[in-house]
């Protein structure tokens, strides 16, 4: 009986909520800006080779990324929000400080070398932290301390033809510009989310288990979901523009979740990235 009046409440509050009138919601400008990781921390799925790594500090990738800056500085954000954790924020307001007062030089990272120069351009006083690591299932948590479970996950891993698609490599760049124009486009964009449903997400310990599935859920689901709660949770007024600096992988959920939301409008940086590319 219990369950059958939960299901029950649900389906009145959906047949309510369908039967209303969408509310006018001020919505909220939202700019994505996706990246590849300045620093090359090699953490994420794409490796860069020791090789093929920059120094974004030298020319001419100073200028390059200083001409990104001032071409998304007419977006007129008011909000810069970067993927850092929230647990981070008074080192980042600290070193954000130090900047604005000139005695902070940049480093490699993107959150400074985009986040920072933006922000202090257009007297922006603080910058938001809003990654977050996602929480994952009980299941994958103990098959991760399990080692002959993590074996067999590792041996499906390396002998999966989906291998060289999910283990990208990425070659040395020749352009930050293009890079990034590449990088936020929408076609990229949708291919990036049909990797995550490949591998691991078809991992199966036992044949109809969810296995793989349970895993992507926190590792990429569940961690971008609540970076969007995390961006929701910043205090806005209406006039208020949102700027989001974030690695690139992030926006095949992340665009998603801003462009359906009704408290968001999503704004897309190629119109602003294209002018940089006609200099």
């Amino acid at each position: 009986m219990k369950k059958a009046a939960i299901i029950l409440c649900s389906f009145l509050i959906c047949s309510n909520l369908q039967a209303q009138p969408s509310a006018q919601i001020e919505q909220t400008p939202v700019m994505t800006l996706g990246v590849f990781h300045f620093s090359f921390p090699n953490l994420d799925a794409v490796k860069t080779a020791e090789e093929d790594k920059i120094s974004v500090l030298d020319e001419p990738w100073q200028s390059e990324i200083i001409a990104i800056a001032k071409a998304i500085e007419e977006f007129r954000p008011t909000i810069i929000a970067i993927e850092s954790n929230p647990s981070q924020q008074s080192r980042i307001d600290s070193l954000y400080q130090l900047y604005q007062a000139g005695k902070w030089e940049l480093t490699t990272n993107e959150t400074q070398q985009l986040g920072f120069r933006i922000a202090r351009n257009l007297g922006i006083d603080r910058i938001y932290c809003v990654d977050d690591m996602g929480m994952q299932y009980d299941n994958i948590l103990n098959l991760f301390a399990d080692s002959t479970r993590l074996s067999a996950l590792e041996h499906y891993f390396l002998n999966s033809h989906y291998r060289h698609i999910t283990l990208r490599e990425r070659g040395r760049v020749e352009s930050i510009i293009d890079d990034i124009l590449f990088y936020n486009h929408p076609d990229q964009i949708r291919e990036s989310l049909s990797i995550y449903l490949l591998h691991p997400f078809k991992y199966e310990e036992s044949p109809g288990d969810f296995t793989g599935v349970d895993w992507e859920s926190g590792r990429w689901y569940n961690r971008n979901l609540r970076i969007f709660r995390n961006v929701q949770r910043i205090e806005r007024a209406p006039d208020d523009r949102i700027l989001m600096i974030v690695g690139y992988d992030h926006l095949n959920l992340l665009n998603l979740f801003f462009d359906t939301s009704l408290e968001f409008e999503f704004v897309s940086p190629l119109p602003y990235l294209e002018k940089v590319k006609d200099l």
